[in-house]
């Protein structure tokens, strides 16, 4: 390690040095021996072995159990304009070789540590970037990123509008930093309502008050393996959002599609988005409670669906609460496999990184035990490719799909 570095330093255990040379970017505070030199809030501080080994440097969060997020482990890297110029057009290079050019209106442009841009995300919706900023890093060196951000993508041709920001999550609070929404600079479109096209597919998104960063992009391809699935089916569609897979099953030539949502203001959102697509006459939408609605179907007797599509909502943010959310997975997966008919199709998702592959397999095996019928697996699939995986970061692996014939 050059000595001339010229960057505070903090001394890390044997611990969590191993965690580190294993990959992981993250550094947590219990981790921090002592620091060497003044280190700011949200500015750049080496990590260093007790032995005086450089393991990286990353940016400092007083606040955060996260105390340092690494950004690089070449000590010769500068982190000036040139190395995020860089790092910004790797990110789009990335995506423009693992997805066809019509997909790329509408993509996740940067994903965080998967990117190496830790705490960072970036959405792309047609002329629109909507950004989340979770790092106080990060936020500390944005009016930097974001110019050259809009600058990368105008250079290649894309006719990117503005950038809104949607900070208003309360994970920011880990980081000691407000919550707010709103446009970054002074150019910008009048209105936070676009339009893209996924899979042949419109939507409306507003992206000041749709959820997250206003739609939900890495099930692109899922959705796509549905459309192809459900052609002259009976499909029922729950916690339908937006209506998104509804929409592409109906697109994909289904006979009839049921969206569902507990969400009024969603089911309407699912309505208008029906009837842009020219989709309305063989779509029904309703605002209830799956958890309500599965058994009364059950109830009533006779097998109205022949493909069942459940998309829910994280039910488990922490390790803490994995066993609820796993009874809930449970017992939406088992009153839909028990209201298929034999021959029937299941699409079913977690959206958790605290809920791992295989312990949502075997939730899937004993519903399927309980409900008396067999799966036969069809797929097993994950995020798109634009939320890319880093093996060394499990924290970037947190979506799970699967379709089954039920048998």
């Amino acid at each position: 390690m050059k000595a001339e570095r010229g960057y505070p330093k903090c001394i890390i255990t044997a611990k969590g040095t191993r965690w580190v040379e294993g990959g992981h970017p993250w550094i947590y505070a219990e981790e921090v021996l002592r620091e060497e030199g003044a280190c700011e809030n949200g500015a750049l501080c080496d990590a260093v072995s007790e032995k005086g080994k450089y393991l990286g440097t990353g940016f400092l969060s007083r606040e955060s159990k996260i105390r340092l997020r690494l950004l690089s482990r070449n000590a010769n890297d500068r982190f000036d304009e040139a190395f995020w110029r860089r790092r910004i057009r790797y990110a789009w290079d990335y995506r423009k070789s693992v997805m066809v050019p019509e997909d790329l209106g509408c993509c996740r442009v940067i994903f965080g540590e998967a990117d190496g841009f830790p705490g960072l995300t970036v959405d792309r919706f047609s002329n629109l970037l909507v950004v989340q900023t979770l790092s106080v890093g990060m936020e500390r060196i944005k009016d930097l990123l974001f110019p050259l951000l809009l600058g990368e993508l105008r250079a290649d041709g894309q006719e990117i509008g503005g950038i809104f920001e949607r900070n208003d999550v309360a994970i920011r609070s880990l980081e000691g930093m407000e919550q707010y929404k709103g446009w970054w600079g002074g150019e910008h479109p009048e209105s936070p309502v676009t339009e893209i096209c996924e899979n042949g597919v419109y939507y409306a998104v507003d992206v000041e008050n749709g959820q997250k960063t206003g739609f939900f992009l890495d099930q692109k391809y899922n959705r796509l393996a549905v459309a192809r699935l459900a052609k002259g089916k009976r499909v029922l569609d729950c916690f339908t959002h937006t209506g998104s897979f509804a929409l592409n099953a109906a697109m994909g030539g289904a006979a009839h599609v049921t969206a569902v949502d507990v969400s009024e203001s969603a089911v309407e959102m699912a309505r208008r988005n029906a009837a842009r697509n020219g989709l309305e006459d063989k779509m029904d939408f309703l605002a209830a409670d799956i958890f309500d609605l599965l058994p009364a179907l059950e109830a009533q007797g006779g097998k109205p669906y022949d493909f069942i599509i459940l998309d829910p909502p994280a039910f488990t943010k922490s390790r803490k609460t994995v066993s609820s959310a796993e009874r809930g997975y449970k017992e939406i997966n088992y009153r839909a496999m028990k209201l298929l008919p034999r021959g029937g199709y299941l699409a079913t998702a977690s959206c958790s990184h605290f809920m791992p592959s295989a312990l949502f397999e075997k939730m899937l095996k004993s519903a399927a035990a309980d409900a008396g019928v067999e799966l036969r697996q069809i797929e097993a699939r994950q995020q798109a490719p634009d939320h890319p995986i880093l093996w060394s970061v499990p924290e970037t692996d947190y979506l799970k799909f699967y379709l089954f014939q039920v048998v």
